[in-house]
């Protein structure tokens, strides 16, 4: 069997800055990252280079950052009022590099602390890796077809579920879907 779309893919990785070498992000000492392809739950570049890999594939390849996090966007940099953060500060001092989430209308929004005044915070809402080329290093570890529910819904289902499914038709209520 071949990654493609509507398979669900099993792999170990580790990414790393190629300017720097170094790893930004690994899977080693943990379970497999698990996604199912075709759905937007990989960065574009990560699942393109992995069609058509089979099960043992070893593949090292590396993203620009169109094909990764995008590019940095200045408009993602916000000043907000220090005011809005008196209830954290009383707890804890804030600091540059803070890495923190926003409550917005369309859900949480994670930020950096890039810079501090007396009335400002600037909040950068790009993703840290934006604008960055990213190597990634990737071993297929299990590829599966996602059964017909999980590929209509969009997501893995536990395995006990995808058994369940050709008998009872799909999701239940423990909260899928």
């Amino acid at each position: 069997m071949k990654i493609e779309k509507n398979t669900i893919a099993s792999v170990h990785y580790t990414g790393t800055l190629p300017e720097s070498g170094e790893t930004f992000d690994s899977s080693e000492g943990r379970d497999p990252l698990t996604f199912l392809v075709g759905h937007g739950q990989m960065i574009p570049g990560f699942e393109a280079e992995l069609m058509g890999a089979k099960v043992g594939d070893k593949k090292t390849f590396t993203l620009s950052p169109d094909k990764a996090y995008g590019p940095r966007d200045d408009a993602a940099i916000l000043q907000i009022p220090r005011a809005q953060f008196a209830q954290l500060e009383e707890q804890t001092k804030l600091e540059i590099g803070f890495q923190l989430v926003a409550q917005m209308p369309h859900g949480p929004a994670p930020f950096t602390v890039r810079e501090l005044s007396e009335e400002m915070v600037t909040a950068d809402f790009n993703h840290a890796l934006a604008g960055k080329e990213l190597t990634f290093a990737v071993e297929v570890i299990d590829i599966r077809k996602a059964s017909e529910s999980e590929a209509e819904h969009g997501h893995i289902h536990p395995p006990e579920q995808v058994k369940k499914e050709g008998k009872s038709g799909g999701c239940n209520d423990d909260g899928c879907c």
